[in-house]
């Protein structure tokens, strides 16, 4: 006997609809990650006292890092014999089809193009900031996969069992609210750090919490994921917690490189009580 589920989950992919024109829900949560993560940006190069002109190039460069990246990511991590055989393929996109770790690299190397190009500030420096919205993109990304009923979770028997009733009626882990949730919590810690010690933080500090958290979690996580690779089914680990895991130790490297360095609060009142 199937075991009773938290609730049925049916929703309709499609927000609207106008005639030739279609609006996703996906789309919605991606266009809100962006949107937010520029305003975080313009209020942070303000609290600073920088130049705000760049930050629409820094848009661009971020937009275009994140979509080739996931892009390309998706058919190369998960299905490179399909994509290396069909390469128009990879072009499909409204088909369906992003990696997280394809663009967290896609986002790395836009942000190295740009701050060279640029001239400054540093890459380092812009990383750290970058992480603050990018948490909070990911919580957007995730309620959208949750919308799309895609990247569900293993079945279970415990009363936290969502049935996505687009893949099958099984209750499943719905492991994109998890994600989504603890990407909010990681978006509140990186910002309260920021708000904490301001332009005083250590570079490489917030970068080092954002990788070493979310690529953790990412890891644990994985454990309740349907696997996303074919490939990858008698694997110990899947294809996600191995590329998780290159970001982990990058991300310990950055925080115990910069241990010694000294943290100045600029609000040591709000910090103690907070």
């Amino acid at each position: 006997m199937m075991n009773k589920a938290l609730f049925y989950w049916n929703m309709n992919p499609v927000l609207v609809k106008i005639g030739p024109l279609t609006l996703h829900w996906y789309g919605v949560f991606f266009a809100a990650a962006f949107i937010s993560g520029f305003i975080i940006m313009q209020w942070t190069y303000k609290r600073e006292g920088i130049p705000e002109q760049a930050l629409d190039n820094l848009f661009f460069y971020l937009f275009f890092g994140t979509l080739v990246g996931a892009r390309v990511g998706h058919c190369f991590f998960y299905d490179p014999v399909y994509y290396a055989s069909h390469p128009i393929a990879i072009l499909k996109i409204w088909e369906g089809g992003l990696a997280s770790h394809g663009g967290a690299l896609g986002i790395l190397i836009a942000l190295f193009i740009y701050t060279r190009k640029l001239g400054r500030p540093s890459y380092l420096w812009m990383l750290d900031r970058v992480a603050i919205p990018a948490a909070l993109g990911g919580f957007f990304i995730r309620t959208g996969n949750f919308f799309n009923s895609e990247i569900v979770g293993t079945p279970t028997s415990g009363w936290l069992g969502v049935v996505f009733e687009r893949v099958d009626q099984v209750p499943r882990h719905a492991v994109q609210l998890y994600e989504s949730l603890v990407y909010g919590i990681i978006f509140l810690l990186l910002l309260f750090v920021y708000r904490c010690y301001g332009k005083n933080v250590r570079e490489g500090l917030l970068l080092g919490i954002f990788l070493v958290s979310v690529f953790a979690v990412r890891i644990v996580l994985e454990f309740v994921k349907a696997p996303q690779a074919a490939y990858e089914a008698n694997w110990v680990f899947s294809v996600g917690q191995l590329l998780s895991m290159p970001f982990i130790v990058l991300g310990v490297t950055l925080l115990m490189h910069r241990r010694k360095e000294p943290n100045r609060c600029i609000h040591e009142a709000h910090c103690r009580r907070v």
